[in-house]
């Protein structure tokens, strides 16, 4: 459905269920507060902070309130990698176009001099670490993740010139449990294990989505609580059924989507087959 009428259909500012939700959209919980706090100070000192938990349960959300919040502080320069799978080599690059900087394949050794000059350079003007923030962190080559704490620190360790946010599920935990990865693991400062959410965490979760895009009675109490039954105590499980209820009352012009339409929607196939042939 075209998106603009599905917005004036129901008097919405964006769709709720969207993954592409603008940051005012986005829902902080206590949890979720704290790490960004935390985060701002560490752009202060420098190091490593970890975001993780299982799939479904909102990391990259709250990777992106974090970014949201960062962005809004003077002098802090946050920077993102989207290739976490490269190898070193890529890595290198990808870092140097991130930071505006050109840096040759075959120049290891500059590259890794003119990022360390570059973020030094910044402390210096803004006391304030650069902040390179990673999702799917645990897709990275411990030969990367090694090279990213060599990176980041001068003076023997005494001194740490970058600020850097891992999120990633539980494969990334597993990774740095092994033996070359132990190094950088004991330098994380701060973490935040994202566990899934419970009833009134996910209702409360709707209610606020649906406040915050305008439109809080789009769905009656009775169907609010039956996705947070049917959630499996899975954020993005619950919104992507609303996202699915949504198009089908958008499409039938439904005035309130309710559970009635659940029942439609989600049905057995041969429950939905009956239906129609009635």
């Amino acid at each position: 459905m075209n998106t603009k009428r599905l917005l004036s259909l129901y008097g919405l500012k964006w769709n709720p269920f969207s993954v592409e939700l603008p940051a005012e959209a986005l829902i902080d919980t206590k949890k979720i507060e704290h790490f960004c706090w935390r985060v701002e100070n560490l752009a202060q000192d420098g190091g490593v902070a970890l975001l993780s938990g299982d799939a479904g349960v909102g990391k990259s959300v709250a990777l992106r309130q974090v970014a949201a919040k960062l962005s809004r502080l003077p002098d802090v320069s946050v920077a993102e990698l989207s290739r976490p799978q490269s190898a070193i080599g890529d890595f290198y690059r990808e870092l140097g176009a991130t930071f505006g900087i050109e840096l040759r394949a075959h120049n290891r050794w500059g590259g890794f001099r003119a990022l360390r000059e570059k973020w030094q350079t910044h402390i210096a003007a803004t006391l304030h670490r650069p902040v390179l923030l990673i999702d799917e962190a645990q897709e990275m080559p411990p030969t990367v993740l090694s090279e990213l704490r060599l990176l980041s620190s001068v003076h023997f360790d005494s001194q740490v010139i970058l600020t850097t946010v891992l999120c990633g599920d539980s494969r990334l935990a597993d990774k740095l449990t092994l033996p070359e990865l132990i190094p950088l693991g004991s330098r994380i400062r701060v973490r935040l294990t994202l566990e899934p959410w419970n009833k009134e965490e996910l209702g409360a979760l709707l209610t606020e989505s649906l406040a915050r895009a305008g439109a809080p009675k789009l769905m009656s109490k009775e169907l609010r609580h039956t996705l947070v039954e049917h959630a499996a105590a899975s954020p993005r499980i619950l919104m992507n059924m609303a996202h699915e209820l949504l198009m089908l009352g958008a499409e039938a012009e439904l005035k309130e989507l309710d559970e009635k339409l659940f029942l439609e929607a989600f049905a057995p196939d041969g429950a939905r087959a009956k239906k129609r042939a009635a």
